[in-house]
């Protein structure tokens, strides 16, 4: 890709405004008091024909200053057993929506899923197979705080049926480490990635964050040769969002330790150079990918999906989620959990609907989903997908929008044609502003602030 262009600092300062991800749309900033249950995965709501699952392990060992996930930092390792406890009260409660599909995907994530020992990890395999029809050639991945994850404990893991794992790796820098309260060993890490390739993991995925507390291009450079060396088939590169105002634990990271936006934007630039010369494709915003991969084959063929895991192959299951603050996601809905764990618990207890928040989606939010996914995915909208799928006219249904991609056209970041849009290559970094155009709840008050920076 042609790296000169994107690091056009005039352009990346224009462009650069708070937005969101869109790993949904509507996200998650629209979501109200839900109760429809039944709508989570019902036939006649949706169009997709298997599932997908994810679970949500809260618990972790100790806190990262970074960190906006919904964790609970804990050393006590009964809290783990009773979460399985409601787990298992929810798999069965929730087993009646799926119970005619099969189900191809499993995640788990959190906070970290390796707090769980591999005794809680097997009874909750067994309840997830006695309760899914699970296909036997499911992909079953997990996220591992390398600090907490030894070499048996990933041969349990295979054994257990994991597939594909991803390791927080985030920076090797010592100092870097210490700011963010994220002290691990680099050379243990690497001997992880090089086991579990060998003992029957398919994908070994690292996780990489730029623009964290102490970091510089020499540093960074240093982490990305060490991520280099390990050769796993994924790498995620993600930009660290500074809301203190929203994360507590980021109060303990000054501003004045933060790369400034230029730094931060040399740190991504540095990144994407050195990780396509080394033979990774690009997917998406901020995934990359070797060659043989199927992210790759998906991005090849327009078939890439995006979803609250990030990027996937799959744009025909419904999603799942189970455990406190899990999402579930069809066609037609959203429908979030609890985010607090004792009210969890107690909508368990009281046998009610668990959906705590959510929303149903209309026909406009519909095709505006589409059209954002689309994009973020594939860098191109076709017109006559949309027509076939929602029989609209995009250029009448989306003429102001349309016109509000002038400045994306005039910057040549975006082409317009007879056939539909066409996104730069150059212009992948931006495209979650590009997206923005197309989003009808941007226009409500006070609603920007409350996102991260697109860079």
């Amino acid at each position: 890709m042609s790296i000169p262009a994107i690091i056009d600092r005039t352009i990346a300062a224009k462009y650069n405004i708070n937005g969101p991800r869109y790993t949904s749309y509507p996200t998650a900033l629209q979501f109200t008091p839900f109760e429809d249950t039944e709508l989570l995965i019902d036939d006649s709501a949706s169009e997709a024909r298997d599932s997908s699952i994810y679970i949500h392990i809260p618990f972790c060992h100790s806190l990262c200053f970074y960190c906006g996930c919904n964790k609970i930092v804990t050393r006590h390792q009964d809290r783990a057993e009773r979460y399985l406890n409601y787990l298992e009260k929810e798999i069965i409660q929730r087993s009646a929506f799926t119970a005619h599909r099969q189900v191809k995907q499993i995640h788990l994530g959190g906070g970290s899923p390796s707090f769980l020992t591999i005794a809680q990890h097997t009874r909750l395999m067994a309840l997830l197979r006695r309760h899914f029809l699970i296909t036997a050639d499911a992909q079953i991945s997990i996220e591992l705080d390398p600090r907490h994850t030894d070499r048996s404990y990933l041969g349990w893991l295979v054994q257990l049926g994991f597939n594909r794992v991803s390791f927080g790796l985030q920076d090797t820098d010592h100092q870097v480490q210490q700011t963010i309260n994220r002290v691990q060993d680099t050379g243990h890490i690497a001997a992880l990635v090089s086991h579990a390739k060998t003992i029957g993991f398919s994908s070994v995925n690292l996780d990489l964050i730029y623009g964290l507390p102490h970091q510089n291009t020499e540093t960074f450079a240093t982490t990305l040769a060490h991520v280099q060396s390990m050769a796993p088939e994924r790498i995620s590169l993600f930009s660290y969002a500074h809301l203190p105002s929203r994360f507590a634990a980021q109060r303990k990271i000054k501003d004045s330790w933060l790369p400034s936006p230029d730094q931060k934007l040399t740190l991504m630039e540095l990144a994407i150079r050195q990780l396509t010369d080394a033979g990774y494709v690009m997917i998406g915003m901020d995934h990359f990918a070797l060659p043989g991969d199927e992210l790759c084959s998906a991005k090849q063929n327009g078939k890439l999906h995006r979803n609250f895991q990030g990027y996937t192959t799959h744009d025909d299951l419904d999603m799942l989620g189970l455990g406190v603050s899990s999402i579930s996601e069809t066609q037609r809905a959203y429908s979030q959990n609890p985010k607090q764990l004792n009210e969890y618990y107690a909508k368990l207890d009281a046998g009610k609907s668990l959906s705590a928040a959510g929303c149903r989606l209309n026909d406009d939010d519909r095709i505006r989903r589409f059209v954002i996914q689309s994009l973020m995915c594939n860098l191109q909208l076709s017109y006559t997908q949309v027509t076939a799928k929602f029989g609209v006219c995009p250029q009448t249904y989306f003429a102001r929008e349309l016109a509000g991609l002038a400045p994306f056209v005039e910057d040549k970041l975006v082409t317009l044609t007879d056939e539909g849009i066409e996104v730069s290559e150059n212009a992948r970094l931006l495209i979650r502003t590009i997206c923005s155009t197309f989003d009808a709840y941007l226009s409500q008050p006070d609603i920007t602030h409350r996102y991260s920076r697109v860079i």
